[in-house]
């Protein structure tokens, strides 16, 4: 199994944080019941690549595109881990 921990040096809780609830609300909005909700992630992981760049504009490198993408995505598991942790029973009235 590989270790993916160091990973978790380049997240920003602000870039994740606003992935988090923008793809909360992309979700129950049905915005893409039309394409499918398999495309979520993508558009968080560009969500979270903006966001990252424009927080960090006077010095943009690779780990700053890293760490917005990176983030971005784990919004989306952020996001199942949330709903899995409240829909322990087969019903959930938040998720």
């Amino acid at each position: 199994m590989t270790d993916l921990s160091f990973l978790m040096e380049y997240i920003n809780l602000i870039t994740l944080g606003i992935c988090l609830c923008v793809g909360f609300a992309l979700k129950y909005a049905k915005i893409f019941d039309w394409l499918g909700n398999q495309y979520i992630p993508l558009s968080m992981l560009v969500l979270g690549t903006i966001i990252n760049v424009l927080v960090n504009i006077p010095s943009i490198n690779a780990a700053v595109i890293l760490g917005g993408m990176i983030s971005g995505l784990a919004s989306t598991g952020l996001y199942e881990m949330m709903r899995n942790l409240l829909d322990k029973d087969g019903k959930s009235d938040i998720f």
